[in-house]
């Protein structure tokens, strides 16, 4: 218990359940899930599958996305009127592409104890098995559902220096695929589908012979999609004009980021860079790369 104000209130316990193999279930979790008053789980039919096989008899009572307002305003008034509760997502850590957030800060607001409870994630376990040695990545969860603004996220991404990591859904999976492979390039993945469970599928190599991978199956099970970054090209160019036309030929950065990155390198003023690369870029009073640009912006 916690104390707030002279009451004392429940703790609010963030849950790791299983994505596929029950085996992974922690014995912590296990004996929370049995002690807490309540369970707020994503999916009340879900969750009473797991219950059930562990002879938990904890009453539930739903928390999805669509309701995550008015149910976390619920929620806290319980945890503040004495009562524990956990709050898991259908599989996997709440809270990471599944609904959770939200509550968790209300939480904290309000003063309630958190307490994360460690465990199976998706993203973590695909991580481990893809042999990516990069230390570093970029997770951004589901990407959009609509093709213009997937298309706009990747072409943000292309020059990004660490693997990128999506889940998607099977039906979504070849559009991703086919979008990275036009706007990204035939760079290397892999995915991981089924994670734990029977049918479970790794699978690495170039993102062309994922997606013949991916037209040539049935796909059931969402998918983890690890991108790996492009090749790093090195700036090459005696003197400031010859590295403008570098960048400007080579990368898809905007002609302001170009002048903001060469000014740190070379030591130099950023104006007189932005005024070198106006006419490298040959472009002045007109629109340089979705910019307005005009004499003296800087």
């Amino acid at each position: 218990m916690n104390e707030t104000d002279g009451n004392k209130t429940g703790i609010l316990y963030v849950a790791a359940t299983p994505i596929g193999n029950l085996e992974d279930i922690t014995l912590r979790c296990l004996r929370v899930l049995g002690e807490v008053d309540l369970i707020a789980a994503e999916d009340t039919r879900h969750t009473r599958k797991l219950l059930t096989h562990f002879q938990i008899s904890t009453p539930l009572i739903s928390y999805y996305r669509e309701k995550e307002v008015e149910r976390s305003a619920q929620l806290i008034q319980r945890l503040l009127g004495g009562e524990s509760i956990a709050l898991v997502s259908d599989a996997g850590t709440p809270a990471i592409s599944d609904p959770g957030a939200l509550l968790v800060a209300r939480a904290h607001e309000a003063g309630i104890t958190v307490v994360p409870l460690s465990g199976a994630s998706a993203l973590t376990t695909a991580l481990s098995a893809s042999g990516i040695t990069n230390p570093h990545f970029l997770f951004l969860g589901f990407a959009p559902s609509k093709k213009s603004q997937r298309r706009s996220l990747l072409t943000s991404l292309k020059d990004v220096p660490w693997p990128v990591i999506f889940y998607e859904s099977p039906r979504r999976i070849e559009g991703l695929l086919s979008d990275i492979l036009k706007i990204m390039g035939n760079r290397n993945g892999f995915w991981g589908r089924e994670l734990t469970k029977a049918y479970e599928d790794l699978r690495k190599g170039t993102i062309n012979s994922l997606l013949e991978q991916a037209s040539s199956q049935t796909n059931r099970g969402e998918f983890v999609l690890v991108v790996e970054p492009g090749t790093t090209l090195s700036a090459e160019g005696e003197n400031l004009q010859d590295l403008l036309i570098w960048y400007r030929d080579n990368t898809t950065l905007s002609l302001k980021d170009v002048s903001r990155k060469l000014a740190g390198d070379l030591g130099l003023s950023r104006s007189v860079v932005y005024q070198e690369a106006l006419i490298v870029y040959k472009e002045n009073r007109e629109t340089v790369e979705g910019e307005v640009i005009k004499k003296g912006d800087t």
